[in-house]
């Protein structure tokens, strides 16, 4: 299913969402890799949801990524007397390790790795930072804190710390047990929740293997701080503007995004810009216009993908939502001004020869009018280098591997494409040329430009290309 437009589109699953009729219905509006939320929902309810996307795969004979997304350590207060407390700024309170029903001065916080990291200074947020607490003195049974923006505290509402290192390994036993229930199903992403530090990510990717692509999910003030050694082993990032826009001011959140995309992109990585990007839709067939430029500003930033969340899981209008979001991409990539924007941030070509091949790729074909660029890859990394450069024209990505080509659905301006391996020049050459024709990327007498690398089949030995007439002279 041919896409017309580059940037990518992922929705999560739920509710609103999960039938088979459902899911086709997305996927012909426009989703191009489906979110399965392990927050919520049964390991049968996504078994289910699994199956039913690998069905609709082979009946439209495309490739469908799945990304699994972890819930990751969640952090939450205890239960309070009544329910709920009040409490005002200037206000004095505590927090205690242990305890139930609790009250302003005994407020249960059963989080050993918090008492054991917190300072004096730093602040605790509560229900996405509705509450915000400053830390006067940390005791080994009790931390004292300031209330500086006050409120109502309830059972079990979340608390962030941004300025707090956490000794706390972002893959709970919840996690590690979905985990091998997704990589069992065979997923295809796996997004790893509230990552601080590069380690996070080795330890999952030890548990992941290849059997998977890791996105790190940036929402945490320290993965900012350690985000160039977190891009080099993860596979692809999220920037993930829920929890982000809780631990960071609200005003550097579009600043933040911006730096990730840029960072993401110099990587040759993948990165998806989520959280309440058409939010009002949940509930309305129409989304804010402040909304429908958020969209586009993430387009126009050079995203690779853009994810809806409750718009799609749970909205009155999901089949609207992804319609929507696509009319913005197309939009947005159709403006006079967007190529110029997206080229304005491009990084400079790295001096190897598999940047160079690729960048040189992707200028040949558009000085020559090429209509497409044909990349043989086995790994999906030639496709990544040309797509990095942001050609105007479509890229088709042609691989042995079914895995690698449904992950591809998550690459800017790629179309990936199973099929059998090429074992030689000639035969590569002709498969190139007839793939283009048959997908309707190439017309008889168009020049197209094939990359490839020699050995066959090697992972990163892109150091080839070619330009070929379709259809001969």
């Amino acid at each position: 299913m041919r896409r017309h437009r580059r940037a990518k589109i992922v929705a999560t699953v739920g509710p609103a969402s999960s039938s088979p009729e459902m899911l086709k219905k997305l996927f012909l509006a426009g989703v191009d890799t489906f979110r399965l939320n392990f927050s919520h929902g049964s390991h049968e309810d996504h078994a289910k949801v699994h199956q039913a996307i690998r069905a609709l795969e082979a009946e439209l004979e495309s490739p469908i990524g799945v990304l699994q997304d972890l819930q990751g350590p969640k952090i939450r207060v205890g239960t309070i007397r009544n329910g709920k407390i009040s409490v005002s700024a200037g206000e004095s309170i505590r927090f205690v390790p242990e305890g139930a029903d609790g009250d302003a001065q005994s407020i249960p916080l059963r989080h050993p790795e918090i008492f054991a990291a917190v300072l004096p200074g730093h602040d605790l947020l509560i229900d996405d930072g509705r509450v915000r607490v400053r830390v006067t003195r940390v005791g080994r049974d009790a931390i004292d804190a300031e209330v500086i923006y006050g409120g109502i505290i309830s059972n079990r509402k979340g608390v962030n710390l941004p300025d707090t290192m956490l000794a706390l390994s972002p893959l709970t036993p919840k996690d590690r047990a979905d985990l091998a229930f997704g990589l069992e199903l065979g997923v295809d992403w796996v997004a790893l929740s509230f990552v601080q530090k590069p380690s996070d990510v080795i330890d999952a990717k030890a548990l992941i293997g290849d059997r998977a692509g890791l996105i790190a999910k940036i929402e945490k003030p320290q993965a900012l701080d350690h985000i160039d050694d977190i891009l080099r082993v993860a596979d692809a990032i999220m920037v993930a503007r829920g929890d982000l826009g809780v631990e960071i001011p609200h005003q550097d959140v579009p600043g933040r995004q911006k730096e990730l995309v840029r960072a993401a992109r110099l990587a040759v990585k993948p990165v998806i810009v989520a959280t309440q990007m058409l939010d009002s839709m949940v509930a309305s067939p129409a989304p804010t216009r402040a909304e429908a430029s958020d969209v586009a500003t993430a387009i126009y930033d050079g995203a690779d993908a853009v994810m809806l969340s409750a718009e799609s899981a749970t909205g009155d209008y999901p089949v609207e939502t992804v319609r929507m979001m696509d009319s913005i991409i197309r939009s947005t990539e159709g403006h006079k001004l967007y190529h110029s924007i997206v080229h304005a941030t491009q990084p400079v070509t790295e001096q190897t020869p598999p940047h160079a091949v690729a960048a040189a790729a992707a200028d040949l074909a558009e000085a020559i009018d090429a209509p497409v660029i044909v990349a043989f890859t086995s790994s999906g990394t030639t496709a990544a280098r040309i797509a990095r450069k942001r050609p105007v024209l479509p890229i088709l990505a042609i691989t042995p591997n079914i895995s690698i080509s449904r992950r591809l659905r998550l690459l800017w301006g790629v179309q990936g494409f199973h099929s059998k391996a090429a074992h030689g020049y000639d035969e590569m050459i002709a498969h190139a040329v007839e793939t283009a024709r048959e997908e309707k990327f190439a017309e008889r007498g168009n020049f197209i430009v094939v990359v490839f690398g020699i050995p066959f089949g090697k992972t990163g030995t892109t150091n080839n290309l070619r330009v070929v007439q379709v259809g001969g002279a």
